[in-house]
């Protein structure tokens, strides 16, 4: 397993997850991030991105465990994630706070 791979294209974003502990493998697509997930622990998403959502079910698919954010004022993105099986579905300012926990890797 590689441990974390993201899909977190901001830049400021991107340093938070980065310096929230486990290396990050980062993509540059959600296409590539199908692909990556086979083989993490935790896979983030940025759900704001155009195509996240439609990516979910396969990346949910590959068994690994999704971690999901968006803007709190996007209520139907964030309820396509938690409906495409995400396992954590959080406004970004509570993912902000959370990520060394949402993270780690056993």
């Amino acid at each position: 397993m590689t441990g974390v791979v993201a899909y977190v294209p901001d830049l400021m974003d991107r340093s938070k997850v980065s310096a929230a502990g486990p290396p990050v493998a980062f993509v540059t697509s959600p296409a590539a991030l199908v692909e990556a997930a086979r083989s993490a622990d935790v896979v983030v998403v940025d759900l704001g991105r155009p195509g996240v959502v439609e990516h979910l079910p396969a990346v949910v698919a590959t068994g690994v465990r999704v971690v999901a954010f968006g803007s709190h004022v996007e209520r139907e993105v964030l309820d396509a994630a938690r409906a495409a099986g995400c396992a954590e579905v959080l406004p970004r300012s509570r993912f902000c706070a959370s990520i060394p926990e949402l993270l780690a890797v056993s």
